[in-house]
């Protein structure tokens, strides 16, 4: 294993809110920041964070109910401290109708708070693309909070295939800085002949049946389609194949009318040689999304989701002696900030931090 750069010298101590299974955290420390503890209130996070990322505590809280100074004392003292914040984004995502009452709809409001009340140096957020949008105003309370703390800000709707993240994922990320003017990084990844692809990412892994194992990982794993799913698989053509290869027999009821017709992903499989779609909390389950397997008759697996959200290989998400929670796994991975974006941020926050110190 490749060990992060972020020991007792760094110059930066950092707390990760909201941290999951630790992707942030882990890209963090790829860059050199030292990463202190994180926070979530999940408890089957509890394993991944802790085992990928030795010496960064995990505590499982529900931060709306501690007292802040216990957040703030949590960072080392003497050093600069960046406090990194993604909240849920399901209240803001394309997903949901937008209707339904969520908690998470004050998270980012109580996140605000804690910047202000702590007033860290340096200020790290990513989150769905329609905070800028059916979230404005959320968002708007938030960025005026920054200002009037004292922080500059820079924000940015990103494509995470600019960073080297083998999908298409779209997400706003933020960085804000007391010390002096701070920018959103640009990807190097920038150009279509430069982004990894789901052969690159996956290509070389053990092939699998519907519902079969890797003996040597419990993660490469592929949920057992019904006879009819696996019909209607077996009958999408290899790389980028949909619904539209399918005789009518095999069609759902709402795919035949009319409103239907215009979700031609699901069902589908994914292209070897692009990026693969958005990696979401149900990706293991081919009636989700374009999460078919380019020419294997089955989903992605819980593995492949993973090195697709840019995870090493090696990392780990449910103890080798318990039965995986395919669920709680997938859910973890759908939810994370893809380390190599989180990399990316993590050096233009180093290297701000070299140019103000």
């Amino acid at each position: 294993m490749n060990l992060p750069r972020s020991d007792q010298s760094s110059l930066i101590t950092a707390v990760d809110l909201f941290c999951g299974a630790g992707g942030l955290t882990h890209g963090l420390r790829k860059a050199g920041i030292r990463v202190v503890a994180g926070i979530d209130i999940d408890p089957d996070a509890e394993f991944a964070f802790r085992t990928n990322n030795p010496g960064s505590e995990y505590l499982c809280w529900d931060l709306e109910r501690k007292k802040i100074q216990s957040i703030a004392n949590l960072f080392e003292p003497g050093k600069l401290r960046l406090l990194a914040g993604c909240a849920p984004c399901q209240p803001f995502s394309k997903y949901t109708n937008g209707k339904e009452k969520h908690r998470a709809w004050n998270l980012l409001n109580h996140f605000g708070r804690l910047v202000d009340r702590i007033r860290p140096e340096l200020v790290t957020m990513e989150n769905v693309p329609e905070l800028a949008g059916r979230g404005r105003d959320v968002f708007d309370s938030f960025l005026k909070k920054l200002e009037r703390a004292g922080y500059q800000v820079d924000w940015s709707v990103v494509d995470a295939r600019h960073y080297g993240v083998p999908q298409s994922r779209q997400r706003l990320v933020l960085l804000g800085s007391r010390l002096g003017e701070i920018s959103i990084p640009e990807g190097t990844f920038n150009s279509p002949n430069r982004w990894r692809t789901v052969r690159q990412t996956i290509g070389k892994l053990k092939p699998l049946e519907s519902g079969g194992e890797d003996p040597l990982d419990p993660l490469h794993v592929a949920s057992r389609l019904s006879e009819m799913n696996l019909r209607r698989v077996r009958a999408t053509r290899h790389d980028g194949g949909s619904r539209k290869d399918w005789p009518d027999e095999l069609l759902l009821p709402c795919q035949k009318r009319e409103s239907g017709k215009t979700y031609v992903s699901v069902y589908g499989r994914m292209w070897w040689d692009q990026p693969a779609p958005t990696i979401t909390t149900l990706c293991t389950g081919i009636g989700n999304g374009r999460f078919g397997h380019p020419e294997q008759d089955r989903a992605i697996s819980l593995r492949e989701a993973a090195l697709i959200q840019s995870f090493p290989k090696t990392y780990r998400f449910w103890p080798s002696d318990n039965v995986v929670n395919r669920s709680a796994v997938s859910r973890m991975i759908g939810n994370a900030v893809p380390p190599k974006l989180a990399e990316a941020l993590g050096n233009a926050i180093v290297a701000h931090v070299g140019v103000h110190s």
